[in-house]
């Protein structure tokens, strides 16, 4: 069966996230989605010249809604504008979850088998929005979550204990946004767990304004979360279960419920095929149960939000 995968927005990350997908030849055809069809025609033609230079062969088409059909993924990056001045990401949430009422039903409909991958912001509120809105399954349903704030925090605890980042197991979970917290209870390098220096909050500080510089300086950040997300697409296309801190619908862990917040999952061709539940300390459990209440104020805004 061929792979087919649709990116819904066309602007800077979902252009991103569709040429890493070719480079990854992750896909037989990639379909782009954006409100203003011209923009998605130019990339279309852009990254077909670059298939070129691909050892898999891959198609990319422009369309509509009625494009999307029989994809196995959708890519959901379509997002009202943030601004440079703008004080968190929740600022776009009632017009983002607008944009999703509008474009995420009827893509379901004609992909009902799709895994949903939300990278809209703020993707906690987003990705509960999501599913909620489209009636799927939740394990059919994720958001990026912390996935790009965990890569953020590794790749700066190698730089402290000298380890390389893909062999540092420790997660960043909760909201991405101002509440995430590091895990450290459960962070280990070779079975061993962290020194008292990793726990120093200015390492975790630094990775979570690294993105805020450069959004500040750009205006915009496209190539780690495009990475990110394609390393979700190919856990789903590849069926390869690798443990991923993915936003997805809380129900019970750490006495939290009816929420989105990221949390360890093994991803899959099914999207959530688990969710773990690691056994977090007091003070971590405080925090997840802060992210909860922060995320489910923003969900409580948009649902209730007169459209």
């Amino acid at each position: 069966m061929k792979t087919k995968i649709a990116v819904v927005g066309v602007g800077h990350v979902g252009s991103t996230i569709a040429f890493s997908l070719l480079m990854r030849e992750l896909a037989d055809e990639i379909v782009l989605i954006n409100r203003t069809e011209s923009i998605a025609i130019g990339e279309a033609a852009d990254l077909n010249h670059a298939a070129a230079f691909a050892s898999r062969k891959t198609t990319i088409i422009a369309g509509g809604v009625e494009a999307a059909y029989g994809a196995q993924v959708i890519l959901f990056t379509m997002s009202a504008p943030l601004s440079r001045s703008a004080k968190s990401r929740n600022e776009i949430a009632i017009q983002n979850r607008r944009i999703i009422d509008q474009w995420l039903p009827p893509l379901v409909r004609i992909a009902p088998d799709a895994i949903v991958v939300m990278v809209s912001n703020p993707v906690d509120a987003m990705t509960y929005v999501a599913w909620k809105c489209t009636g799927l399954p939740a394990t059919q349903v994720l958001g990026t979550g912390t996935l790009l704030d965990s890569a953020r925090y590794r790749s700066i605890l190698s730089e402290h204990l000298r380890v390389h980042p893909e062999d540092i197991r420790a997660y960043v979970l909760g909201e991405h946004g101002e509440s995430q917290f590091p895990a450290l209870s459960i962070a280990a390098t070779g079975g061993e767990k962290m020194d008292k220096g990793a726990a120093d909050p200015i390492l975790f500080q630094q990775a979570i304004t690294t993105a805020d510089s450069v959004f500040r300086v750009k205006g915009y950040t496209n190539y780690a979360i495009a990475l990110a997300s394609t390393m979700i697409t190919e856990s789903i296309v590849r069926d390869s279960h690798r443990t991923l801190p993915v936003s997805t619908l809380i129900e019970g862990f750490c006495d939290v419920h009816d929420v989105c917040l990221s949390v360890p999952c093994i991803v899959g061709r099914q999207g959530i095929v688990r969710q773990l539940q690691p056994a977090l300390n007091a003070s971590e459990i405080k925090a997840f149960q802060k992210s909860a209440a922060a995320v489910t104020r923003v969900i409580q805004e948009c649902m209730f939000d007169e459209v």
